[in-house]
């Protein structure tokens, strides 16, 4: 990222030293203060590094500053989590946070699924497990309940080791280009890798496959770094015969889940609402407690 564009580390570091009040930091401000913010010499103080410094990331001359120097430098500027975890990623280190998976869903993306109607909803962790999903999409793909937590996971489906079947959809779905998907979900998976090195979850499921599978490890082989986001499917549920819905994959900013969102077709709403209505009686799912591979 250049400087000039205004998102690089030097000029955001600027951004936020301008808007850090001196009072903000327990520091005097006198009648003749002309800066708004933060002086350079203030910050270099607040943070223990030296004036010069301050001055060469700010101009983009020093790129590559330490982890310790970026932690006094978030604590001086008094950034929040968000802030301080894209300053370690301008400087192309890793963040704090960067270490687990998570499982807990925010509760604004919980009142958007209860308000997601008919369509078939489920959520998935960055690693493609499964832990969480709505009456529709247990009518739609059969209840998963049944399964055990760490084999709830779309990965391990689509690349089964030791001849596996398919545990998330009880009867045969057939999809516009299979390869396709194949080939975003093991990018998907090389992406969360960058965001979540440290998780023994993920880092297991991929050595798994990677041994297990030979599809996958071809397809892990050519580094491709993408996200999945939509498909067309068509189900053979059944009670309602052959279904076609649009899947759309959304990605929780912060957390890395995947909302899935599977929706009828056009000629196919009366059957999926039917579906929908048969499966009402169900529960919802718990979230599920996060497992060990």
């Amino acid at each position: 990222m250049s400087t000039a564009s205004g998102t690089g580390l030097g000029a955001t570091l600027r951004t936020w030293r301008d808007r850090l009040p001196p009072s903000a930091a327990a520091l005097p401000v006198g009648p003749a203060r002309r800066a708004t913010g933060l002086r350079r010499e203030e910050l270099a103080d607040l943070a223990g590094v030296s004036v010069d410094y301050v001055v060469r990331l700010e101009q983009g001359r020093a790129t590559t500053p330490s982890a310790p120097v970026v932690a006094s430098l978030a604590r001086a500027l008094q950034l929040s989590p968000a802030e301080r975890d894209h300053l370690y990623r301008l400087a192309r280190l890793l963040p704090p946070g960067d270490g687990a998976v998570g499982d807990a869903i925010p509760p604004g993306v919980r009142r958007v699924l209860d308000r997601l109607g008919d369509a078939a909803v489920a959520v998935f962790a960055a690693d493609w497990r499964l832990i969480r999903w709505n009456p529709c999409w247990a009518g739609l793909l059969g209840d998963p309940s049944a399964v055990p937590s760490g084999l709830r996971n779309f990965a391990r489906d689509r690349f089964p080791v030791d001849a596996a079947p398919p545990r998330l959809a009880r009867w045969p779905v057939t999809e516009s280009d299979p390869g396709a998907v194949d080939a975003a979900v093991v990018s998907d998976l090389r992406r969360a890798t960058g965001r979540f090195p440290r998780d023994p979850r993920l880092s297991a499921l991929i050595d798994e496959l990677a041994a297990g599978n030979a599809h996958f490890a071809a397809l892990w082989a050519a580094g491709t770094v993408a996200a999945h986001r939509e498909d067309d499917k068509t189900l053979h549920h059944p009670a309602a015969g052959p279904l076609t819905v649009n899947c759309d994959v959304l990605t929780e900013g912060d957390t890395e889940l995947k909302v899935v969102i599977m929706t009828a077709a056009p000629g196919d709403e009366a059957r999926l609402r039917q579906v929908s209505a048969t499966a009402a009686g169900t529960a919802s799912a718990a979230d599920a407690p996060r497992a060990e591979p």
